[in-house]
């Protein structure tokens, strides 16, 4: 595989590979990592202090350091640029052939492309992802499918704006080495699609455009606005052109939404309300706090829960007082062509949260199926009419607090045998999905990604670590969880039939003991399941 002095590809080489992995690309890697590799280390390591902190008692809290960026009611981010103007409805998934094709073609305003939650980061899966992405702004992208099924581009006013999701800044790439050790995953996603597919974004009319997740601090979100900068001048494009909607997907964000903006403001497309990370994010940063931050069973938590309302509430509010675009959370239901009862109650459901959500002021919705974009739009269009957002209403009736943000207390709901077992049987499907190479996947009527893996895993290990019963009295321990492992796998046998992959879920058992059941705490599942892949 070609490299330079500084940096080898271990990855095995593909067809086309050449197209993505350029001499320009790889010089634009190295660059990023030598300009910005020892601030991000230093930023993990930050994120490892104020775990221990937490951990030992600390509590968040608005930073007084930053008091004067929020009290400046002066500054505004960059005014929308082309393609984010309108936002309302926005589709999610990875970025194989079919998911390009299907996502661009679904009438949402803008594909969230991603190379993180939705994705598993084979090598293959990470370069080819990159072609999809080249070939459909090239417009020489087709595919079709094994029953024969053909499936090709609209026309180019038709199309949803692409908008790249690159792994967080805790992931490494493991197939690339950069004076011998591993390339970030976020500045080679970054730094392959600005080199493959800027100028093809700018011939478009539009530009490169991102989504930022995981971002823990507004200092985090200064080390991307200096890697846009750095790839910007280095591929002779005006600094301001790239634009990035930062995911509130962490509770230590939650705190610093304000400085985010600030700190991306000429590249800044707002905020998304990132809800499932969010969940995960909260249980893990507070696992050994006892009761007090002990939520509820996964699907009995939902977004009227104070702790999510004022988390809510506070980014429309700050977004449109800096003039910057609200992004709703996921509809993660899919549709079924079986059950029309399911439908019904499920797309009550949906219509009632974008309908909580555009009330409340946000700019538009996440779907993550294609058949929720007519809902989605009607709520939306509901609400907008004409106009391409809400930027103008302001929210000035809304004042959140700390303690409001941190109300985890307060959440209705139970935790009962039936929602540990959801846990562990979703846990499951998912992981064994994930090392099969698929990151993206429906399970019980829901289109599952590493953020709800997340909150599964991370749910029974807070449970077992903080002595939580269940409804019935039964106390949560490690003999009464690995017993319903071997309880659930025998019912995913059961359904799976002759297509059941023993070896596979033999990994996913093994990868889920490691991240819910050891006494140490993973920050993030996909750190240990990415070592076992290829």
């Amino acid at each position: 595989m070609p490299g330079t002095e500084r940096v080898e590809i271990t990855g095995p080489y593909g067809d086309r590979y050449d197209e993505i992995l350029t001499p320009q690309a790889i010089d634009l890697i190295a660059a990023l990592h030598a300009e910005l590799g020892p601030r991000r280390a230093e930023l993990l390591a930050a994120r490892r202090r104020r775990q221990a902190e937490l951990s030992g008692g600390a509590m968040l809290d608005f930073l007084p350091e930053t008091q004067s960026i929020r009290d400046d009611p002066s500054w505004r981010v960059a005014s929308p640029a082309p393609g984010l103007v309108d936002r309302r409805v926005e589709i999610t998934g990875p970025t194989d052939k079919k998911m390009t094709i299907n996502a661009l073609n679904s009438g949402a305003k803008v594909w969230l492309a991603d190379f993180e939650d939705a994705n598993t980061p084979l090598w293959d899966n990470m370069i080819t992802g990159q072609l999809n992405l080249k070939d459909a702004l090239d417009r020489t992208i087709d595919y079709a499918s094994d029953e024969g099924k053909e499936y090709a581009l609209r026309p180019a006013d038709e199309l949803a704006t692409i908008v790249v999701r690159p792994r967080g800044w805790h992931l490494d790439e493991k197939h690339i080495l950069i004076d011998g050790k591993r390339a970030s995953g976020s500045l080679v996603d970054f730094g392959l699609y600005m080199a493959a597919c800027a100028q093809r974004q700018l011939e478009t009319g539009k530009g490169p455009y991102f989504y930022l997740a995981k971002n823990e601090s507004h200092l985090e979100a200064r080390l991307w606005n200096d890697a846009f900068n750095l790839a910007q001048d280095a591929l002779g494009i005006p600094r301001g052109t790239i634009r990035a909607t930062v995911l509130i997907e962490t509770i230590p964000a939650a705190f610093e939404m304000e400085e985010i903006l600030y700190e991306l403001r000429d590249h800044s497309a707002g905020l998304n309300a990132g809800r499932w990370d969010y969940l995960f994010s909260v249980i893990k940063k507070f696992r050994t706090r006892g009761r007090e931050f002990v939520l509820p069973e996964r699907n009995s938590v939902t977004m009227t829960a104070p702790f999510m309302r004022a988390y809510t509430e506070l980014l429309v509010k700050t977004c449109h007082q800096r003039g910057a675009h609200a992004m709703g959370g996921m509809a993660a239901f899919i549709p079924s062509r079986r059950d029309a009862e399911v439908n019904a109650k499920a797309m009550a459901k949906v219509r009632e949260d974008k309908t909580r959500e555009s009330q409340d002021g946000f700019d538009g919705s996440w779907v993550a199926h294609p058949d929720l974009v007519p809902l989605c739009q009607e709520v939306f269009d509901g609400v907008l009419g004409t106009n391409p957002n809400q930027l103008g209403k302001l929210r000035e009736d809304v004042s959140v607090t700390a303690e409001d943000l941190l109300a985890v207390s307060k959440t209705p709901g139970v935790i009962t045998e039936a929602g540990l077992r959801n846990d562990i049987s979703v846990a499951l499907q998912y992981l064994a999905n994930w090392l099969g190479g698929n990151g993206a996947v429906a399970i019980f009527n829901l289109m599952e990604d590493a953020a709800t893996a997340e909150i599964s895993r991370s749910q029974v290990w807070q449970w077992i670590h903080n002595d939580v019963r269940l409804d019935d009295d039964t106390l949560v321990t490690r003999d009464l969880v690995e017993g319903l492992i071997d309880d659930e796998l025998s019912k995913i046998r059961a359904l799976t039939g002759d297509g059941f992959d023993a070896e596979r879920y033999g990994q996913a058992v093994a990868l889920f003991t490691e991240v819910a059941l050891a006494d140490d705490f993973a920050d993030f599942l996909t750190i240990p399941a990415y070592e076992r892949m290829p």
